[in-house]
């Protein structure tokens, strides 16, 4: 990731604090992936104690691991407090209910070696440092743990990308990480044997604008250092849409692609050996409380 494709943080806040109330009813695709990574919990016969979900945004996801799991403990972690205090809204009253924690991935606030599941969906893509973030999930994992992930990988909206790149230089769409970076990045953390592999959904639109208005109703608006500052001119946004017209298919219709890279690992077998950031505080589970 070069400096242009810098993701500024307080923009990623801001954007998914924004649309915290109406998040769930748009973000169609991301509730589509959710329900692949759960049906992956199927290959492995594990009976989980702590749950931790990273990105949980409003905890759709965290709600079903709640029926699956009643027994567990499950921390839903995100860095929008909008988008938690959504999710309290939205789940039972029961024992089972998650805890909340608004933290972000890169220094998550649990124990080392304390976790037995962890999930994460359509989260990383917002991440700068997808090393660190992964070296803190090797570190709260314990060794039999077990995690699941999904993300974009670079041939999301790559007819957006194209298309803007013969209009300016300027960074328009957000960065995405290749698969085998991924992998590479979870063996350096020290987690075991990562199995990766991709899907690929292409949407169709009559008009791309709607694509760019849906995209800012789940947040995922560009928010990237490069992107150009100010009011975008009429002159460079209809080049753009002229230059997306190659793609028109012969139904008459727009193609928008979402490449989704998931991934699995286990927990490192040697916790001591991991490094720690030096800014992560740790607390015990049993110190976490529910949020207010």
């Amino acid at each position: 990731m070069n400096a242009l494709q810098h993701l500024e943080q307080h923009k990623v806040i801001q954007s998914f604090d924004r649309v915290a109330q109406t998040y769930e009813q748009w973000a169609k695709l991301q509730k589509i992936v959710g329900e692949n990574l759960l049906e992956r919990l199927d290959w492995l016969k594990i009976n989980p104690h702590q749950i931790l979900e990273v990105g949980a945004g409003t905890a759709r996801l965290s709600r079903h691991l709640t029926q699956r799991y009643p027994q567990a403990k499950i921390y839903s972690i995100d860095i929008s407090t909008k988008m938690l205090q959504v999710a309290q809204t939205r789940v039972a009253q029961k024992p089972s209910q998650p805890y909340f924690i608004c933290a972000n991935a890169s220094q998550l606030p649990l124990a080392d070696n304390s976790i037995d599941l962890l999930m994460s969906n359509l989260m990383l893509q917002w991440c700068n440092d997808i090393n660190l973030v992964f070296a803190e999930f090797a570190r709260v994992l314990k060794s039999d743990g077990t995690l699941f992930f999904s993300t974009f990988g670079p041939d999301t909206l790559i007819e957006l990308r194209q298309s803007w790149a013969q209009v300016d230089n300027a960074s328009h769409v957000n960065y995405f990480v290749d698969m085998h970076d991924l992998g590479d990045a979870l063996l350096h953390a020290g987690l075991i044997d990562p199995v990766m592999d991709v899907d690929r959904f292409q949407l169709t639109y009559a008009d791309i604008r709607k694509v760019m208005r849906e995209l800012k109703q789940i947040g995922a608006q560009n928010i990237t250092a490069g992107r150009p500052h100010g009011l975008m001119g009429k002159t460079k946004f209809n080049a753009m849409l002229a230059a997306y017209e190659q793609y028109r298919t012969k139904e008459g219709l727009l193609p928008v692609t979402y490449e989704v890279v998931y991934g699995h690992a286990w927990g490192p077998k040697n916790q001591k050996s991991l490094p720690t950031s030096s800014h992560t505080v740790t607390i015990p589970i049993s110190q976490i409380k529910k949020a207010n």
